[in-house]
């Protein structure tokens, strides 16, 4: 009975190391390797080892081709929590809408009588009233234009001539109260742009009262109002 387990145990044991070298040449197939030495891989003179002509690098194992082996998988990198959302910054208030310029327009008549560029007493008294007065309701005067007309009795010529030192009376007026004189810009328009039209008549006196409108001074005034 004792040499009967004997030469089982015996028999195990060659069986186990035959498994095991059957296990050691399937995991280095693609190699020649040594049966007689536990199937270790032949290797050249220079440490490499020798494949065989089916190698694939499927194959590679560590110990011949350690570059042709699975990476290990990296270690994940630790993300930084995002920074935390600065504060909002409160809008900065709209800017005022800048005011608007306003245009001042006056026409005066009765400035002048018949055929003159002097200005009567009534006629500076006017002017203070109508643009002087105003003008204070300005910030700002960006212009001033002054339009001199006549009426129609006499030659063109003439009449643009009599337009414009009228239009320049009324600017030096002007100058005297206050306002800045660079800023003001003359025109004359002589007899070209009458506001009322009056037949001939033989009445003289009575003709030229029927044009008394059409001898005047417009003034127009552009700048910023006050708030």
């Amino acid at each position: 009975m004792t040499t009967t387990r004997l030469l089982l145990s015996t028999v195990l044991a060659a069986f186990a190391l035959g498994l095991s070298g059957m296990a050691s040449a399937q995991s280095k197939q693609g190699y020649w390797t040594n049966p007689a030495s536990n199937n270790t891989v032949w290797k050249s003179g220079t440490g490499l080892c020798w494949r065989a002509g089916y190698w694939t690098p499927a194959m590679a194992i560590a110990e011949c081709d350690p570059d042709l082996m699975p990476k290990p998988a990296p270690k994940p990198v630790a993300v930084p929590p995002p920074p935390p959302a600065p504060a909002p910054v409160a809008a900065p208030p709209p800017k005022p809408a800048p005011a608007k310029p306003r245009v001042l327009r006056v026409t005066s008549t009765e400035l002048f009588d018949f055929d003159k560029s002097v200005l009567t007493p009534a006629a500076r008294a006017k002017l203070d009233a109508e643009v002087v007065a105003k003008l204070g309701e300005f910030a700002t005067i960006q212009f001033v234009n002054v339009n001199g007309h006549t009426d129609r009795l006499g030659s063109q010529q003439y009449n643009q001539k009599l337009s414009e030192k009228r239009a320049n009376a009324v600017k030096a007026y002007l100058v005297s109260k206050g306002v800045d004189g660079a800023k003001i810009e003359t025109y004359g328009f002589g007899k070209t742009l009458p506001v009322k039209s009056c037949p001939d008549q033989k009445d003289r006196k009575a003709l030229k009262a029927c044009l008394e409108p059409n001898r005047r001074v417009e003034v127009e005034v552009q700048g910023i109002p006050k708030k």
